[in-house]
């Protein structure tokens, strides 16, 4: 990681990080400091396994998602009362589960670079902690989407 993007400290620091990279063509820096910023995001969360910790960076991938698409500052509320309703597991089963009606041309998690913190792919490595369906419907998901 680049010696800027590890001396910052706070998710703002990132955000205006990444603002500043992308002006100065320097997307590499701006998708580094983004990725630090749901990491340290994450942090903030007590979790009791790995595929917990992913789900949390996938709802705050999914948050920066909704952000960039919507030109401001975007929260995932239905998404966080899921995850405070049935736990993080099954908030990413739902979540895979509800039909995808994306008009063509969104920005997508591939657009900024965080494809692999997409719900479909932390399905997809984790099958063990998903169900049937859930893993059938990320895979249909990511055969669509390639």
């Amino acid at each position: 990681m680049d010696y800027r993007v590890e001396r910052l400290r706070t998710p703002a620091e990132c955000e205006i990080f990444a603002k500043n990279a992308i002006a100065r063509n320097h997307p590499e820096l701006a998708l580094a400091a983004q990725r630090k910023a749901i990491d340290l995001q994450v942090s903030t969360h007590e979790t009791g396994s790995a595929v917990e910790a992913e789900g949390l960076a996938a709802v705050y991938a999914y948050e920066a998602l909704l952000t960039r698409r919507n030109g401001k500052k975007t929260r995932a509320t239905a998404t966080w009362q899921a995850v405070k309703r049935y736990g993080i597991i099954e908030a990413v089963q739902r979540a895979v589960s509800r039909p995808a009606d994306e008009p063509p041309g969104t920005v997508t998690l591939r657009d900024l670079g965080l494809e692999d913190l997409a719900f479909e792919a932390l399905v997809i490595r984790h099958e063990a902690s998903f169900s049937a369906a859930a893993i059938e419907a990320s895979k249909a998901r990511l055969a669509k989407a390639a």
